[in-house]
Protein backbone atom coordinates (compact mmCIF):
# COMPACT_ATOMS: atom_id res chain seq x y z
CA UNK A 1 0.00 0.00 0.00
CA UNK A 2 1.20 3.24 -0.95
CA UNK A 3 0.65 5.81 2.27
CA UNK A 4 1.40 9.81 2.80
CA UNK A 5 2.09 11.12 5.89
CA UNK A 6 1.69 14.26 7.05
CA UNK A 7 3.47 16.05 9.78
CA UNK A 8 4.69 19.36 10.67
CA UNK A 9 7.63 17.97 12.45
CA UNK A 10 10.17 15.22 11.12
CA UNK A 11 13.80 14.38 12.16
CA UNK A 12 16.31 15.84 12.01
CA UNK A 13 13.66 17.94 14.28
CA UNK A 14 14.54 17.04 17.71
CA UNK A 15 10.67 16.80 18.90
CA UNK A 16 9.65 13.55 20.32
CA UNK A 17 6.52 13.14 18.12
CA UNK A 18 8.90 14.06 15.00
CA UNK A 19 10.42 10.73 16.01
CA UNK A 20 7.81 8.37 16.62
CA UNK A 21 6.14 9.15 13.27
CA UNK A 22 9.36 8.42 11.67
CA UNK A 23 9.72 4.99 13.67
CA UNK A 24 5.99 4.40 12.65
CA UNK A 25 6.43 4.89 8.87
CA UNK A 26 9.99 3.03 8.91
CA UNK A 27 7.70 0.12 10.62
CA UNK A 28 5.26 0.29 7.98
CA UNK A 29 7.17 0.42 4.98
CA UNK A 30 9.18 -2.95 6.22
CA UNK A 31 5.93 -4.57 6.75
CA UNK A 32 5.60 -4.05 3.03
CA UNK A 33 4.18 -0.80 2.72
CA UNK A 34 5.60 2.13 0.28
CA UNK A 35 5.85 5.23 2.82
CA UNK A 36 6.24 9.20 1.40
CA UNK A 37 6.25 12.01 4.29
CA UNK A 38 5.36 16.47 3.75
CA UNK A 39 7.03 17.67 6.30
CA UNK A 40 8.75 20.93 7.05
CA UNK A 41 12.36 22.20 7.20
CA UNK A 42 13.50 21.76 10.95
CA UNK A 43 12.60 24.18 13.08
CA UNK A 44 11.10 22.78 16.79
CA UNK A 45 14.14 23.83 18.33
CA UNK A 46 13.77 27.79 19.28
CA UNK A 47 11.13 27.78 16.49
CA UNK A 48 13.45 28.91 14.20
CA UNK A 49 14.10 27.19 10.59
CA UNK A 50 17.55 25.18 10.83
CA UNK A 51 20.97 28.07 9.06
CA UNK A 52 21.47 25.15 6.08
CA UNK A 53 17.65 25.38 4.99
CA UNK A 54 16.75 29.35 5.02
CA UNK A 55 16.16 30.45 2.06
CA UNK A 56 14.72 27.35 0.36
CA UNK A 57 11.07 26.39 -0.37
CA UNK A 58 11.04 22.96 -0.87
CA UNK A 59 13.79 20.21 -0.82
CA UNK A 60 13.12 16.53 -1.47
CA UNK A 61 15.28 13.93 0.24
CA UNK A 62 15.85 10.40 1.28
CA UNK A 63 15.44 9.74 5.25
CA UNK A 64 16.27 6.47 6.33
CA UNK A 65 14.82 4.85 3.17
CA UNK A 66 11.72 6.89 3.17
CA UNK A 67 10.64 9.34 0.47
CA UNK A 68 10.52 12.78 2.00
CA UNK A 69 9.39 15.86 1.00
CA UNK A 70 10.07 19.13 3.06
CA UNK A 71 8.77 22.17 2.78
CA UNK A 72 8.86 26.01 3.99
CA UNK A 73 7.36 26.72 7.30
CA UNK A 74 6.27 30.19 9.05
CA UNK A 75 8.52 29.97 12.27
CA UNK A 76 7.88 32.02 14.33
CA UNK A 77 10.90 32.43 16.84
CA UNK A 78 10.12 33.46 20.09
CA UNK A 79 6.68 35.09 18.96
CA UNK A 80 4.89 32.56 21.56
CA UNK A 81 1.42 33.53 21.70
CA UNK A 82 -1.42 31.28 20.16
CA UNK A 83 -1.85 33.47 17.15
CA UNK A 84 1.66 32.83 15.55
CA UNK A 85 1.32 29.21 16.02
CA UNK A 86 -1.95 28.58 14.54
CA UNK A 87 0.08 30.71 11.29
CA UNK A 88 2.67 28.42 11.51
CA UNK A 89 0.41 25.32 11.53
CA UNK A 90 -1.21 27.14 8.47
CA UNK A 91 1.75 27.62 6.62
CA UNK A 92 2.29 23.82 6.18
CA UNK A 93 -1.16 23.22 5.51
CA UNK A 94 -1.57 25.44 2.93
CA UNK A 95 1.85 24.06 1.36
CA UNK A 96 1.30 20.54 1.85
CA UNK A 97 -2.00 20.63 -0.62
CA UNK A 98 -0.15 22.25 -2.08
CA UNK A 99 2.41 19.76 -2.76
CA UNK A 100 0.53 16.90 -2.72
CA UNK A 101 -1.31 18.49 -6.00
CA UNK A 102 2.10 18.88 -7.75
CA UNK A 103 3.71 15.62 -6.98
CA UNK A 104 2.41 13.36 -9.37
CA UNK A 105 2.47 10.53 -7.05
CA UNK A 106 -0.43 8.11 -6.30
CA UNK A 107 -1.43 6.93 -2.76
CA UNK A 108 -4.16 4.86 -1.46
CA UNK A 109 -4.00 6.38 2.34
CA UNK A 110 -3.35 9.65 4.22
CA UNK A 111 -1.84 8.98 7.74
CA UNK A 112 -1.90 12.49 9.20
CA UNK A 113 -0.64 13.76 12.60
CA UNK A 114 -2.93 16.74 14.18
CA UNK A 115 0.25 18.03 15.96
CA UNK A 116 -0.26 20.59 13.50
CA UNK A 117 -3.78 21.70 14.16
CA UNK A 118 -4.96 22.45 10.56
CA UNK A 119 -3.53 19.62 8.56
CA UNK A 120 -6.34 17.80 9.43
CA UNK A 121 -7.80 19.89 6.73
CA UNK A 122 -4.71 19.38 4.08
CA UNK A 123 -5.35 16.03 4.37
CA UNK A 124 -9.22 16.18 4.31
CA UNK A 125 -8.78 17.97 0.43
CA UNK A 126 -6.01 15.72 -0.90
CA UNK A 127 -7.99 12.21 0.45
CA UNK A 128 -11.51 13.61 -0.59
CA UNK A 129 -9.64 15.06 -4.22
CA UNK A 130 -8.39 11.94 -4.97
CA UNK A 131 -10.77 9.66 -3.75
CA UNK A 132 -8.56 7.61 -1.08
CA UNK A 133 -9.18 7.53 3.11
CA UNK A 134 -7.02 9.60 5.67
CA UNK A 135 -6.40 8.46 9.56
CA UNK A 136 -6.57 11.58 11.36
CA UNK A 137 -4.22 11.06 14.71
CA UNK A 138 -5.25 12.80 17.43
CA UNK A 139 -1.93 14.06 19.74
CA UNK A 140 -3.79 17.12 21.17
CA UNK A 141 -7.26 17.75 21.33
CA UNK A 142 -8.30 21.33 20.29
CA UNK A 143 -9.40 23.53 21.64
CA UNK A 144 -8.83 21.67 25.33
CA UNK A 145 -5.25 21.57 25.17
CA UNK A 146 -4.70 25.25 23.86
CA UNK A 147 -7.46 26.40 26.74
CA UNK A 148 -5.69 24.72 29.85
CA UNK A 149 -2.17 25.78 28.83
CA UNK A 150 -3.61 29.32 29.20
CA UNK A 151 -3.03 30.15 25.87
CA UNK A 152 -6.52 30.74 24.17
CA UNK A 153 -9.16 32.72 25.63
CA UNK A 154 -11.28 34.25 22.73
CA UNK A 155 -14.86 32.86 22.42
CA UNK A 156 -15.05 33.00 19.04
CA UNK A 157 -11.82 31.53 18.30
CA UNK A 158 -12.72 28.57 20.85
CA UNK A 159 -15.65 28.31 19.19
CA UNK A 160 -14.66 27.91 15.81
CA UNK A 161 -11.37 25.38 16.85
CA UNK A 162 -14.06 23.08 18.25
CA UNK A 163 -16.38 23.32 14.96
CA UNK A 164 -13.01 22.65 12.81
CA UNK A 165 -11.97 19.52 15.09
CA UNK A 166 -15.26 18.48 14.99
CA UNK A 167 -15.38 18.61 10.82
CA UNK A 168 -11.41 16.83 10.99
CA UNK A 169 -13.27 14.25 12.82
CA UNK A 170 -16.16 13.23 10.72
CA UNK A 171 -14.36 13.64 7.50
CA UNK A 172 -11.47 11.05 8.58
CA UNK A 173 -12.16 7.13 7.57
CA UNK A 174 -10.45 6.12 10.64
CA UNK A 175 -9.64 8.46 13.86
CA UNK A 176 -6.70 7.38 16.01
CA UNK A 177 -6.06 8.47 19.86
CA UNK A 178 -3.52 7.71 22.40
CA UNK A 179 -5.46 7.64 25.58
CA UNK A 180 -8.45 6.45 26.85
CA UNK A 181 -9.70 9.77 27.88
CA UNK A 182 -8.81 10.86 24.27
CA UNK A 183 -11.09 7.84 22.69
CA UNK A 184 -13.80 9.52 25.58
CA UNK A 185 -13.27 13.32 24.37
CA UNK A 186 -14.17 12.29 20.27
CA UNK A 187 -16.88 10.22 21.24
CA UNK A 188 -18.57 12.84 22.98
CA UNK A 189 -18.39 15.28 19.99
CA UNK A 190 -20.54 12.89 18.19
CA UNK A 191 -18.24 10.56 16.66
CA UNK A 192 -19.59 7.01 16.10
CA UNK A 193 -17.22 4.89 18.70
CA UNK A 194 -16.08 2.06 16.07
CA UNK A 195 -14.40 5.00 14.38
CA UNK A 196 -12.31 5.30 17.23
CA UNK A 197 -9.41 3.52 18.34
CA UNK A 198 -6.90 4.32 21.09
CA UNK A 199 -3.43 3.36 19.74
CA UNK A 200 -0.54 4.80 22.08
CA UNK A 201 2.33 5.86 21.51
CA UNK A 202 5.57 3.94 21.62
CA UNK A 203 9.31 3.87 22.48
CA UNK A 204 12.01 2.14 20.39
CA UNK A 205 12.95 -0.25 23.09
CA UNK A 206 16.20 -1.36 21.55
CA UNK A 207 17.14 2.09 21.12
CA UNK A 208 16.06 3.20 24.71
CA UNK A 209 16.96 1.01 26.97
CA UNK A 210 18.46 0.75 30.82
CA UNK A 211 22.19 1.66 30.27
CA UNK A 212 24.71 2.76 32.72
CA UNK A 213 24.80 6.08 34.63
CA UNK A 214 28.51 6.62 34.40
CA UNK A 215 28.96 7.13 30.50
CA UNK A 216 30.07 9.22 28.25
CA UNK A 217 26.96 11.95 28.62
CA UNK A 218 27.43 12.05 32.66
CA UNK A 219 31.19 12.29 32.18
CA UNK A 220 30.66 15.09 29.93
CA UNK A 221 28.81 17.12 31.78
CA UNK A 222 30.05 16.44 35.27
CA UNK A 223 27.07 14.11 36.30
CA UNK A 224 28.48 10.70 37.45
CA UNK A 225 28.19 11.61 40.90
CA UNK A 226 25.16 13.32 40.93
CA UNK A 227 21.82 12.44 41.94
CA UNK A 228 20.31 13.42 38.63
CA UNK A 229 16.64 15.29 38.80
CA UNK A 230 15.91 15.43 34.92
CA UNK A 231 13.49 17.41 33.22
CA UNK A 232 13.92 17.00 29.12
CA UNK A 233 11.15 18.36 26.35
CA UNK A 234 9.49 21.13 25.55
CA UNK A 235 9.65 23.97 28.14
CA UNK A 236 5.70 24.97 27.33
CA UNK A 237 2.76 26.73 28.72
CA UNK A 238 1.59 23.27 30.22
CA UNK A 239 4.09 22.15 32.39
CA UNK A 240 4.36 22.53 35.85
CA UNK A 241 8.15 23.75 35.25
CA UNK A 242 7.63 26.75 37.91
CA UNK A 243 6.98 24.15 40.59
CA UNK A 244 9.94 22.29 39.31
CA UNK A 245 12.14 25.09 40.26
CA UNK A 246 10.28 26.14 43.57
CA UNK A 247 11.11 22.06 44.47
CA UNK A 248 14.97 23.19 43.42
CA UNK A 249 14.98 26.35 46.05
CA UNK A 250 13.66 24.25 48.64
CA UNK A 251 16.77 21.59 47.84
CA UNK A 252 19.36 24.22 46.95
CA UNK A 253 21.54 22.96 49.65
CA UNK A 254 21.47 19.27 49.08
CA UNK A 255 24.71 19.24 47.27
CA UNK A 256 24.46 15.67 45.43
CA UNK A 257 20.98 16.89 43.44
CA UNK A 258 21.06 18.28 40.50
CA UNK A 259 18.23 19.48 38.29
CA UNK A 260 18.71 19.21 34.73
CA UNK A 261 16.50 20.77 32.14
CA UNK A 262 17.14 20.26 28.97
CA UNK A 263 15.53 21.40 25.62
CA UNK A 264 13.70 25.21 24.47
CA UNK A 265 10.10 26.65 24.59
CA UNK A 266 8.57 29.24 25.83
CA UNK A 267 8.64 29.01 29.35
CA UNK A 268 12.98 28.38 28.91
CA UNK A 269 13.74 32.43 29.58
CA UNK A 270 11.33 32.92 32.17
CA UNK A 271 12.56 29.12 34.39
CA UNK A 272 16.49 30.72 33.91
CA UNK A 273 16.17 33.88 35.10
CA UNK A 274 14.36 32.22 38.41
CA UNK A 275 16.83 29.49 38.48
CA UNK A 276 19.76 32.13 37.90
CA UNK A 277 21.39 32.26 41.50
CA UNK A 278 20.31 28.12 42.33
CA UNK A 279 23.67 26.52 42.37
CA UNK A 280 21.51 23.01 42.02
CA UNK A 281 19.94 24.08 38.22
CA UNK A 282 21.35 23.55 34.81
CA UNK A 283 20.32 24.08 31.40
CA UNK A 284 20.98 21.93 28.11
CA UNK A 285 19.55 22.70 24.77
CA UNK A 286 18.10 19.94 22.71
CA UNK A 287 20.18 17.16 22.37
CA UNK A 288 20.99 15.11 19.22
CA UNK A 289 18.36 12.08 18.64
CA UNK A 290 21.97 9.34 19.19
CA UNK A 291 22.42 11.08 22.66
CA UNK A 292 19.09 10.30 24.30
CA UNK A 293 19.84 7.10 25.37
CA UNK A 294 23.12 8.31 27.29
CA UNK A 295 21.19 11.27 28.48
CA UNK A 296 18.46 9.54 29.94
CA UNK A 297 20.56 6.74 31.09
CA UNK A 298 22.29 10.21 33.03
CA UNK A 299 19.34 10.73 34.87
CA UNK A 300 18.20 8.96 38.20
CA UNK A 301 14.82 10.33 38.27
CA UNK A 302 12.85 11.94 35.68
CA UNK A 303 9.89 14.28 35.60
CA UNK A 304 6.78 14.90 33.37
CA UNK A 305 5.11 17.52 34.85
CA UNK A 306 1.50 19.04 34.18
CA UNK A 307 -0.20 22.16 35.80
CA UNK A 308 -3.48 21.30 37.11
CA UNK A 309 -6.22 20.77 34.65
CA UNK A 310 -3.78 20.06 31.93
CA UNK A 311 -3.15 16.43 32.72
CA UNK A 312 -6.50 15.79 32.14
CA UNK A 313 -5.85 15.17 28.37
CA UNK A 314 -2.14 14.24 28.09
CA UNK A 315 -0.22 11.26 27.93
CA UNK A 316 3.48 12.24 26.87
CA UNK A 317 5.29 10.89 24.53
CA UNK A 318 8.51 11.18 26.47
CA UNK A 319 7.07 9.23 29.32
CA UNK A 320 7.58 5.86 27.78
CA UNK A 321 10.95 6.87 26.67
CA UNK A 322 11.75 7.07 30.57
CA UNK A 323 10.13 3.98 31.23
CA UNK A 324 12.15 2.42 28.45
CA UNK A 325 15.45 3.83 29.98
CA UNK A 326 14.57 1.77 33.84
CA UNK A 327 14.49 4.70 35.65
CA UNK A 328 11.71 6.01 38.09
CA UNK A 329 9.06 8.83 36.42
CA UNK A 330 7.97 11.59 38.65
CA UNK A 331 4.42 13.38 37.22
CA UNK A 332 2.12 15.31 38.76
CA UNK A 333 -1.28 15.61 36.97
CA UNK A 334 -4.82 16.04 38.21
CA UNK A 335 -6.29 12.43 40.18
CA UNK A 336 -8.00 9.80 37.78
CA UNK A 337 -6.27 11.11 34.57
CA UNK A 338 -4.48 8.55 32.71
CA UNK A 339 -1.27 9.74 33.18
CA UNK A 340 -2.30 9.47 37.58
CA UNK A 341 -3.96 5.93 36.62
CA UNK A 342 -0.41 4.53 34.31
CA UNK A 343 2.15 6.07 36.81
CA UNK A 344 0.97 5.44 39.92
CA UNK A 345 -1.08 1.81 38.38
CA UNK A 346 2.10 0.57 37.42
CA UNK A 347 4.08 1.16 40.18
CA UNK A 348 7.01 2.53 37.64
CA UNK A 349 7.29 6.03 39.92
CA UNK A 350 5.12 8.42 41.35
CA UNK A 351 2.22 10.96 40.37
CA UNK A 352 1.21 13.52 42.48
CA UNK A 353 -1.00 16.60 42.41
CA UNK A 354 0.37 19.66 40.67
CA UNK A 355 1.51 22.92 42.15
CA UNK A 356 3.10 21.45 45.21
CA UNK A 357 6.95 22.35 45.46
CA UNK A 358 7.23 20.96 48.99
CA UNK A 359 5.87 17.73 48.18
CA UNK A 360 8.06 17.27 45.14
CA UNK A 361 10.78 18.07 47.11
CA UNK A 362 9.76 15.68 49.49
CA UNK A 363 9.39 12.73 47.24
CA UNK A 364 12.89 13.67 45.41
CA UNK A 365 14.63 13.54 48.75
CA UNK A 366 12.69 10.07 49.39
CA UNK A 367 13.68 8.85 46.65
CA UNK A 368 17.23 10.16 46.51
CA UNK A 369 17.44 7.92 49.90
CA UNK A 370 16.16 4.72 49.05
CA UNK A 371 18.14 3.48 45.74
CA UNK A 372 16.36 -0.11 45.98
CA UNK A 373 12.63 1.58 45.68
CA UNK A 374 14.25 3.86 42.25
CA UNK A 375 15.75 0.29 40.38
CA UNK A 376 12.34 -1.60 41.47
CA UNK A 377 10.36 1.34 39.89
CA UNK A 378 12.59 1.27 36.43
CA UNK A 379 12.39 -2.30 36.51
CA UNK A 380 8.60 -1.85 36.54
CA UNK A 381 8.45 0.70 33.89
CA UNK A 382 11.19 -1.19 31.41
CA UNK A 383 8.58 -4.01 31.57
CA UNK A 384 5.40 -2.25 31.20
CA UNK A 385 7.11 -0.60 28.10
CA UNK A 386 8.45 -3.88 26.60
CA UNK A 387 4.82 -5.49 26.97
CA UNK A 388 2.54 -2.27 25.94
CA UNK A 389 3.96 0.21 24.27
CA UNK A 390 7.36 -1.28 21.62
CA UNK A 391 7.32 -0.02 18.59
CA UNK A 392 7.02 -3.29 16.99
CA UNK A 393 3.40 -3.48 19.14
CA UNK A 394 1.85 -0.08 17.83
CA UNK A 395 3.30 -0.43 14.75
CA UNK A 396 1.12 -4.19 13.88
CA UNK A 397 -1.83 -2.01 15.15
CA UNK A 398 -1.66 0.62 12.40
CA UNK A 399 -0.62 -2.34 9.62
CA UNK A 400 -3.69 -3.54 10.36
CA UNK A 401 -5.75 -0.61 10.05
CA UNK A 402 -4.25 0.53 7.54
CA UNK A 403 -4.90 -2.50 5.58
CA UNK A 404 -8.30 -2.49 6.40
CA UNK A 405 -9.28 0.48 5.59
CA UNK A 406 -8.33 -0.18 2.01
CA UNK A 407 -10.89 -3.00 2.08
CA UNK A 408 -13.52 -1.42 4.37
CA UNK A 409 -16.52 -3.39 3.16
CA UNK A 410 -14.92 -6.58 3.87
CA UNK A 411 -12.58 -5.79 7.30
CA UNK A 412 -16.20 -3.78 8.78
CA UNK A 413 -14.25 -0.60 9.27
CA UNK A 414 -16.51 2.51 8.95
CA UNK A 415 -16.54 4.34 5.63
CA UNK A 416 -16.17 8.55 5.99
CA UNK A 417 -19.23 10.25 7.53
CA UNK A 418 -20.00 13.26 7.23
CA UNK A 419 -21.10 15.59 10.44
CA UNK A 420 -22.71 18.99 9.65
CA UNK A 421 -21.01 22.11 10.85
Amino acid sequence: MRILVLIIQFPPDVNASGRLMAQLCQGLQARGHSVSVITTFPHYEKFRVWDEFRGKLFERVTYAGLDVLRLYVYAYGNKGSMLHRLLSYLSFSVLATLAAFTVRDTYDLILCSNGSFFSGIAASIIARARGIPFIYNVQDLYPETPVQAGQLHNRFAIALLERLERFMYARAAHVTVISPAFRRNVISKGIPAEKVSTIPNFVDTQFIRRLPKANTFSEQHGLENKFVVLQAGNLGYVYDLDTLIDAAMLLRNEAGIVFLIIGDGVMKQRLQERAAQLPNVRFLPFQPEESVPLMRATADIQVALYKRGSGRYSMPSKLYEIMASGRPVLASADPGTDLWQLVNGTQCGVCIEPGDPNQLASVIQHLYSDPALRERMGQRGRLEAEQHYSQQAVVAQYDTLCRALSSPSESGVPAPERIAL
